[in-house]
């Protein structure tokens, strides 16, 4: 028996920071080693960042994260590392033909194998045939008499796949680089899955994760250890960095796991591979990480707080403005921002007009006070009055609409990007799903700023992620007028949200159903409860005629199944009615 330490490398890459990211890799390289790792794998495409999307269409960007291997290679002394990488083939010229998601193995700084990763996904906010062409082989390594299997992602979502046919041939070992975005519950799912492939084969399997912001997807790492029993050995820690190790005992040589279940056939004939023999640490005593993970509203926070963070950061802002109402929506976007890049980065910014209400003014002046952040009182009644008295002759005639209530949220919206351009800060907005999905939301007004920090969070969730909030703090930030009062726009004197949609207990199941779910119509109004069939047509019709706001939109971190925005591609001149 032998006994060897392997270690997963979740780690926060920028995509197309290839420098920095192989700053990274080297960092955590050296910490596995110095905790006694023999082996250690890092995330998918870790050289590049995740997803590097049209990047790849660059052969530069893609020649220097291969050259950028090479270079990591000579750090790898006395370890086996694997790698996310962009590889490629070239054509009789010498120009790039394909390009290949890949994993590079290098043990004792050489590159032994170059993975290429079968199974491209092409769902939900993936497009990786654009970009990839699949691999059709795959390799055994034996690492000092250890046989590991080295996959990506997708590739063990198939059953039977490559991990099936690598353990098949004898892959004691199996591990799978990844960049698996964040949804609420999607991290059992995950752990299903890996344990799943461990138990059918006996043997272990480590899935390391990606974490960190991009975009709008976040990534949770939460790493997965699994026994060849199924068992959950061990979940790395949720959005953050780490380096986390695990020792397990595993037989020199073995030949095929004579004990797995039956798979199916698959079309791989694994070769085996021999690397360079290195020395294997001497095993001291390391913390032993626990076998256990939430999946609450606490994760969604955090989720928001690290996707809202990497955003700003790598984007290069270092303050942001935030219109503070006194609502929930714009109480909460502060509050996380805050717990983000902290308060010393957040200016508030208090537009009241004839319809705001003295309450939501003492709210919003609380929060900022309780956050110690500055707020900024910029009444926006002159401009409102020039308005009114500028589009009086083209207007006369005609009844009052949305169009003059609108005009205030427009100029708000003006207001808090004049404050961006003129000092180089980043506007947060503060729409929530339930306003995106409706269109309950001013194009050019509220929605006008670079970050959508809550837009795919439901309006429930919302209040769910403020209750959170004051619950984990000695002074709660969030005053309770905030939370208990009925949620409004403030555009017409005494005017409700209740007046425009249904109450929000029965708005979010039904836009769940239709958005998320892609349930037709007809399914849902056959299975009502609490709503009219004539509201619930309403509602369904304004979700299909907002796509042209939702097209404007900024992005904003992706938390549940299917979020608008690349998740979500509907066209916008359409005639088609569910």
């Amino acid at each position: 028996m032998t006994t060897i330490r392997v270690a997963s490398a979740q780690i926060n890459t920028t995509v197309g920071d290839i420098a920095g990211n192989c700053k990274l890799i080297a960092a955590a390289i050296d910490e596995a080693r110095s905790i006694g790792a023999d082996i250690v794998a890092f995330p998918e495409l870790a050289i590049t960042g995740y997803p590097p999307e049209d990047l790849l269409l660059s052969e530069h960007f893609v020649r220097t994260n291969r050259q950028a291997l090479d270079e990591l290679a000579q750090h790898c002394t006395n370890i086996a590392a694997m790698i996310g990488i962009v590889d490629y083939d070239e054509d009789e010229n010498g120009d790039i033909k394909n390009i290949f998601n890949a994993a590079a193995i290098i043990v004792n700084r050489q590159i032994v194998a170059i993975y290429h990763k079968n199974e491209l996904p092409n769902y939900g906010v993936f497009d990786e045939l654009r970009y990839f062409t699949p691999g059709t082989t795959c390799q055994i390594i034996d690492v000092n008499g250890i046989a590991v299997g080295v996959n990506i992602c997708e590739d063990i979502w198939v059953n039977p796949g490559v991990g099936d046919a690598q353990c098949v041939a004898g892959a004691q070992l199996i591990l799978t680089l990844n960049s698996s975005p964040y949804e609420i519950g999607k991290l059992q799912t995950r752990i299903n899955l890996v344990t799943d492939l461990a138990k059918r084969h006996q043997a272990y399997a480590i899935y390391t994760n990606q974490v960190g912001g991009q975009d709008e997807l976040v990534f949770d790492g939460s790493s997965i250890f699994a026994g060849p029993q199924g068992e959950t050995l061990a979940v790395a820690p949720r959005f953050e960095s780490a380096v986390t190790a695990i020792d397990i005992e595993l037989h020199d040589n073995a030949s095929a796991v004579d004990h797995h279940e039956e798979c199916g056939e698959t079309s791989f004939q694994p070769t085996t591979l021999v690397a360079p023999r290195f020395n294997i640490a001497a095993k001291t005593e390391i913390p032993s990480p626990e076998a256990k993970f939430e999946d609450d509203v606490s994760q969604v926070y955090a989720a928001l707080t690290l996707g809202t963070r990497d955003y700003i950061h790598k984007t290069g802002f270092q303050k942001v403005a935030i219109a503070l109402s006194g609502g929930i929506d714009s109480s909460i976007v502060a509050c996380i921002a805050a717990d983000a890049i902290g308060s010393e980065n957040i200016v508030g910014v208090g537009m009241p007009s004839r319809y705001s209400s003295e309450g939501s003014l003492i709210d919003a002046q609380d929060l900022a006070d309780r956050l110690r952040i500055p707020l900024w009182r910029i009444p926006i009644e002159p401009a409102h009055a020039a308005f009114e008295q500028m589009l009086a002759e083209t207007f006369r005639g005609h009844d009052t609409n949305t169009a003059e209530e609108n005009v205030q949220s427009r100029i708000r919206g003006n207001v808090m990007m004049t404050i961006a351009n003129k000092f180089g800060w980043l506007v947060l907005t503060t729409g929530n799903k339930s306003e995106m999905a409706t269109g309950y939301a001013t194009l050019y007004g509220d929605m006008a700023g670079g970050f959508a920090v809550i837009k795919d969070i439901p309006k429930q969730l919302v209040y769910q992620l403020s209750e959170y909030r004051n619950s984990i703090d000695d002074s709660p930030p969030i005053p309770r007028s905030v939370i208990d009062k009925p949620p409004t726009a403030e555009l017409r004197p005494d005017q409700l949200d209740v007046d425009s949609l249904p109450p929000y207990d029965q708005l979010d199941p039904l836009l769940r159903a239709y958005v998320e779910e892609r349930r037709s119509s007809e399914e849902i109004l056959e299975e009502l409860d609490g709503i009219d069939h004539a509201t619930a047509a309403r509602i369904l019709r304004m979700v299909d005629i907002n796509e042209y706001k939702r097209r404007q939109s900024p992005p904003g971190v992706k938390v549940t199944g299917l979020a608008f925005g690349r998740d979500r591609r509907m066209p916008i001149a359409s005639r088609w009615r569910h």
